[in-house]
């Protein structure tokens, strides 16, 4: 890619609702809120395509302007390593795997079949979520379940956000100067959302925002039977109303939580609590695994926001080479910034994420094969 720069960013939020808009930032950092009945994706693609094709807000003249679409796909299972460029049997493989995630890979579809249809000479590819993690082990991914179920449905850990660990990973090494290949690098991507610590679903690993993280598989067959729950009906409660908003009962944004600490809500303290233990509890077991850590590596919407949750993991971590500025720590946000002290062994970095980069760089690598 020649050039880093923005022409157009946005999204449409709340398709299919009522009070669904299109949330623009113009080159020049305004931010435009454009409101419609936006019923389903493709309508909102059909919708952004106009909008950027328009007199007011549009930066292209016709749509041949536009090269390729990069789409980010969530789940690609053991099928894709690497981001690919869509093909038939691409879309086919990715259908195969809407089982491992109902929520996301249908939506993503969605939008490769209305570019398809809008817009069908231009190339399309596909950056996967899981692609990332595929180096892991079989000793690491694999559940203590019967084999054979792995062999039959997949069930094994993959993991998530891979675009967002792989594109920090390597900029916190070109922030600060060192070799990539050499470093024992942990990214906490931390927001509503988990990170590797996920398993075969989002589910599993840290306490997310309305997600429960990591419980036992006893506590699930308990509450069905005592709630008199089907398997819909567990899936809602962990995905939906667990997590943060689950113990706090006031909401899975941390910005309301920090208001209600402020206000000395007991549950919302136990809340953040549980959050930043779980966190630090997973940094730790991965530096044992890595045998050590080189860079701590803060990312997501948590991760580069909450000096509050950086401190936290990494209080008390000194016997792990792990020493932050706390001054610094309180002071910085969403920058990529060193906080550790100058005598600590682990760099601790907050380096923003950039998704949307990393899937335009795939896009234009895989148009040049």
């Amino acid at each position: 890619m020649e050039s880093k720069q923005v022409i157009a960013q946005g999204g449409i939020e709340k398709i299919g609702m009522k009070g669904s808009f299109l949330k623009l930032t113009l080159p020049d950092g305004q931010k435009a809120m454009l409101e419609g009945e936006i019923l389903e994706h493709r309508a909102g693609i059909e919708y952004i395509l106009g909008v950027l094709l328009s007199e007011k807000y549009g930066c292209i003249k016709s749509l041949s302007e536009i090269d390729a679409v990069g789409h980010r796909v969530v789940h690609g299972g053991e099928k894709f390593n690497s981001s690919v460029l869509i093909t038939d049997e691409v879309i086919a493989m990715v259908n195969e795997t809407i089982a491992l995630a109902p929520l996301h890979n249908p939506p993503n579809l969605k939008g490769i079949y209305a570019i398809q249809e809008l817009m069908p000479e231009t190339p399309q590819v596909a950056v996967f979520d899981t692609a990332f993690h595929q180096t892991m082990p079989d000793y690491a991914y694999m559940y203590g379940i019967p084999y054979s179920l792995y062999e039959k449905y997949g069930i094994r850990r993959y993991g998530f956000h891979g675009t967002s660990h792989r594109y920090v990973s390597k900029r916190a090494c070109e922030f600060l100067g060192l070799p990539y290949e050499k470093q024992r690098i942990i990214t906490a991507h931390i927001g509503n959302g988990g990170d590797t610590s996920m398993g075969m679903t989002p589910v599993e690993g840290l306490i997310m925002g309305t997600r429960s993280g990591d419980i036992d598989p006893g506590v699930i067959s308990y509450i069905m039977e005592k709630e008199h729950m089907g398997t819909k009906g567990i899936s809602t409660l962990l995905n939906k109303f667990s997590g943060v908003l689950g113990i706090s009962g006031i909401s899975s944004d941390m910005r309301e939580i920090d208001a209600a600490i402020k206000a000395d809500n007991k549950r919302a303290i136990l809340a953040m609590d549980a959050y930043n233990y779980r966190i630090k509890k997973y940094v730790g077991s991965y530096v044992a695994v890595l045998g050590g850590v080189d860079i701590l590596v803060f990312t997501g919407g948590v991760g580069e926001n909450q000096a509050v949750t950086r401190s936290y993991v990494c209080k008390n971590m000194e016997f792990m080479g792990i020493e932050l500025d706390e001054e610094l720590n309180d002071k910085v946000r969403a920058q990529e910034v060193l906080i550790s002290k100058p005598s600590s062994k682990v760099k601790v970095v907050i380096i923003p994420t950039d998704e949307e980069l990393t899937i335009a760089r795939d896009t234009v690598e895989i148009l040049k094969k």
